[in-house]
């Protein structure tokens, strides 16, 4: 159940962060909106690291392979593609686009064993359900 209430927790504020973002854009440029973004996350992540430990950042020399250290790059596009997304969509059918591409892309790396992460097999099910979720986006937008 946690797992559950974590995942709702975190689709919510992704979408809260995409409007709040879009609405900044508005008043500065994607990349301002986007710089400001991360700046304020590193300043709550390294705030939260004072208060809870402060291991080392030594391990991260030790991470392989090297492109698994991209992640704050792909979250700078990531909030930058959001931005843009919802200002050309609207909050409600962006976040439907987004999250089925999340979905499709999480189950490719599955099927594929993609990143380190253990193969699964294919299963006709989740692609009826991925086919479900495009139809319903197709019936959201007319």
């Amino acid at each position: 159940m946690g797992g559950w209430l974590i995942a709702v927790i975190s689709g919510a504020l992704m979408s809260i962060q995409g409007v709040f973002n879009t609405e900044v854009t508005k008043t500065s440029s994607i990349w301002v909106s986007a710089g400001w973004v991360q700046l304020t996350a590193l300043a709550t992540c390294l705030a939260a690291w004072m208060v809870t430990g402060r291991e080392s950042f030594r391990p991260l020399l030790e991470v392989e392979p090297k492109y698994m250290l991209l992640g704050g790059v792909i979250g700078a596009f990531i909030t930058l593609t959001v931005i843009r997304s919802m200002e050309r969509l609207g909050p409600a059918a962006a976040v439907m686009v987004i999250v089925v591409a999340q979905l499709l892309t999480a189950y490719l790396i599955e099927v594929f064993g993609v990143f380190g992460v253990e193969k699964t097999a294919f299963e006709w099910k989740k692609a009826v359900g991925m086919a479900l979720a495009v139809g319903g986006i197709i019936l959201f937008q007319k």
